[in-house]
């Protein structure tokens, strides 16, 4: 298993009022020669679906004949999945030596104290994409973002290429107080580099905040492009889409690896190649499909299967529903892992009166206190096995963060290492 101290140290020990600084990250960027020459990047922002669109882009990109470092988070099984070259994530000994390059680099700054502000682990998993295709030879980059934008340290690697993703009111209150105010921060993750935001179509108001913002972070040299996955003839078919609602962002990541190959100077993908290496893309977490292993405890029904989707809302909790019922015809049993800031009201309203169980996370900065209907059962993720979601019935849905669903992955020895080829 890879030392991790690198990635998580400086958040493992900030201070109260301490917070993220990226100028800290930048400081470590030109240490490591990296804030002047690294891989065109393709950046992914928005609310939702950001690790789908990521993972198709790179897809795409690969399609073509290009050798794509891809990070996205968070990881499921292992926090090697964060970076992945070609579709398959490095290995515990290549993060382990991308994680001593940076703490050697780390230690040539000043401290923490004296630069105002901690270096946080999600921007260190980016710089050491970025070292890896460095490494590699990789011909592009595809990064996606944190919950941010113009606070998020993809910002700093001058993405040229942008796609964001659908913008709702995710992170109120921490990004802005309302999605104006958050389709606004997202897009300012935009530059000097950047020559082409393409993004999936949004309501007025959201769409009237993209282009304010792109003008503004571009110099007016950028006009927002929409890709509208309900067009005719949009790459790719719909029969090469993610499931469910991750179908968009298929279609997103598909355009902005185009979009990044003309900017590249380079053709677009040979329309064989780009089928055949999307039908290999497999997202797990993402109504990822899993046959439970082992034997069922006695007097249950064998043959178990779970359905695994990381929904956090009420739309995605009925999409995930709606998609488990179409493959089995009925769900035996949910299981939700949702704190109370996301939509637990509108997922007990989809759930209705199907036997459910609430599953808490012991993470301590996440409240579990929303009221549930009395007929829900209670059960902490440390219990979540193979065994216990055998006692559930054959047909099982797995729903919410995806801190839990990764743990549900763990249970089902689900593969996750290789996203596609």
């Amino acid at each position: 298993m890879p030392s991790l101290d690198p990635f998580f140290t400086e958040w493992a020990d900030r201070r109260p009022g301490q917070t993220r600084s990226l100028g800290r990250a930048f400081a470590l960027m030109a240490v490591l020669g990296l804030d002047s020459g690294h891989a065109p990047v393709l950046g992914v922002v928005g609310s939702k679906g950001k690790g789908s669109t990521a993972t198709t882009a790179a897809a795409a990109l690969a399609s073509a004949g290009l050798r794509t470092v891809l990070v996205t988070g968070p990881s499921f099984r292992s926090y090697r999945e964060r970076v992945r070259v070609d579709g398959t994530s490095v290995t515990d000994a290549g993060l382990d030596a991308l994680g001593a390059r940076i703490d050697a680099a780390r230690r040539e700054l000043p401290t923490v104290e004296e630069s105002g502000g901690y270096l946080a682990p999600s921007g260190l998993f980016l710089v050491a994409g970025l070292l890896q295709a460095r490494e590699t030879g990789a011909d592009v980059c595809v990064l996606e973002a944190g919950m941010g934008g113009r606070r998020d340290e993809l910002r700093l690697t001058g993405p040229e290429v942008v796609a964001l993703g659908k913008v709702f009111a995710e992170h109120v209150g921490v990004l802005g107080d309302d999605v104006v105010e958050i389709a606004r921060e997202k897009t300012l993750v935009a530059g000097e580099r950047t020559r082409a935001l393409v993004r999936l179509p949004q309501t007025p108001e959201v769409a009237a905040a993209v282009d304010a913002a792109l003008a503004e972070a571009t110099g007016g040299r950028v006009e927002a492009e929409v890709v509208d996955p309900e067009e005719a003839g949009v790459e790719p078919p719909p029969a090469l889409r993610p499931p469910g609602l991750s179908a968009a962002s298929g279609v997103l990541g598909t355009a902005a690896a185009a979009r990044m190959l003309e900017h590249m100077g380079l053709p677009g993908p040979d329309r064989r190649n780009l089928h055949d290496v999307l039908g290999t893309v497999r997202l797990p977490g993402r109504l990822s499909r899993h046959a439970v292993p082992g034997e069922a405890p006695t007097g249950t029904a064998p043959g178990t299967e779970v359905v695994v989707d990381s929904a956090i809302d009420r739309v995605g909790v009925a999409a995930a529903l709606a998609h488990a019922r179409g493959l089995w015809g009925g769900v035996d049993h949910v299981l939700l892992c949702l704190p109370d800031h996301k939509d637990v009201s509108g997922a007990v309203e989809v759930l209705g009166d199907l036997p459910v169980t609430a599953v808490r996370l012991p993470e301590a900065h996440l409240r579990f206190e929303h009221s549930l209907p009395g007929h829900w059962g209670r059960m902490d993720a440390a219990d979540v096995s193979s065994a216990t979601l055998g006692a559930l019935g054959r047909r099982v849905l797995a729903l919410g963060t995806v801190y839990f669903t990764g743990r549900v992955l763990e249970a089902v020895d689900a593969p996750t290492d290789r996203l596609f080829g």
